[in-house]
């Protein structure tokens, strides 16, 4: 068993992130790995690495009011195998895109890094 790790970009209010929370701890739980690390930090306002996730957001949402949505990095640090930990990932990754290739609005706009 190693430490793995996984760095998501989000752009959410506390309502997604809630989501998001619930979403990789059921994953995590699912596989029978065990989160050591979580870390959720706040982009800088000043830092434009994230801007497209708004973008995106507002593509989606044309004419919505972002409301309290920032940019945060997630991460994350889970202990298993290499195997356990791409069914993981590939289940995080599943859970906040349900509908797969599916041209829909993403309920939390997010990369993978």
């Amino acid at each position: 068993m190693r430490k793995r790790k996984l760095l998501l970009e989000l752009y959410a209010d506390e309502d997604g992130m809630a989501w998001v929370r619930e979403s990789v701890k059921s994953v995590a739980r699912a596989r029978h790995a065990r989160i050591v690390r979580w870390s959720e930090t706040p982009v800088p306002p000043d830092d434009d690495s994230c801007d497209y996730l708004a973008e995106q957001w507002a593509y989606e949402q044309p004419g919505q009011d972002p409301g309290a949505r920032r940019p945060v990095e997630l991460r994350l640090s889970f202990t298993c195998s290499l195997r356990v930990w791409r069914s993981l990932r590939k289940g995080v990754l599943l859970a906040l895109c349900p509908e797969g290739d599916a041209c829909r609005a993403c309920r939390v706009p997010w990369a993978a890094c």
